[in-house]
């Protein structure tokens, strides 16, 4: 019974001191991006896809949903408006190009330059993290997060 209770402490005192000493993994803060010249090539698949048009409609249609439904005035609707900017969302698209490497960055830009099939319904409009991602984008210009930091 003495072994039992003198094993119980000390699993115990390893209980709470374990956690306190053991280093515990973080969330990186770094968020993965392509290479420069990857980059270079992001940029003309954006502009292949007419990507931007895209985004800010889809940005415009939440606010003219949001401001239809509050029944916000003009001034208030074109001032969100004016806060959508694609360089605040462009590292989520670098980030989804991230792993891909040259040669698949160069035969998905030539394949939409060459079909504009592939414009409309490309890689950025249906990947679901990306779009996501620009779900909780739309929903901070609606709220007036970048109304300060314009």
């Amino acid at each position: 019974m003495k072994n039992l209770k003198i094993l119980s402490f000390f699993i115990l005192v390893l209980a709470m001191f374990v956690p306190s000493v053991c280093i515990s993994q973080t969330a990186s803060t770094h968020v993965p991006l392509p290479s420069q010249q990857n980059t270079i090539i992001v940029n003309k698949i954006i502009e292949a896809t007419n990507y931007k048009t895209y985004f800010v409609d889809y940005c415009l249609g939440k606010i003219n949903e949001t401001a239809s439904k509050e029944k916000w005035n003009d001034q208030k609707t074109m001032a969100i408006t004016e806060t959508i900017n694609f360089k605040n969302f462009r590292e989520a698209v670098y980030n989804m190009f991230a792993f891909y490497d040259e040669v698949e960055l160069e035969t998905l830009l030539k394949t939409y330059e060459k079909d504009s099939a592939y414009q409309t319904t490309n890689a950025m409009t249906t990947n679901k993290v990306l779009l996501n991602n620009l779900d909780i984008y739309a929903r901070d210009i609606v709220k007036g997060k970048y109304l300060l930091s314009k």
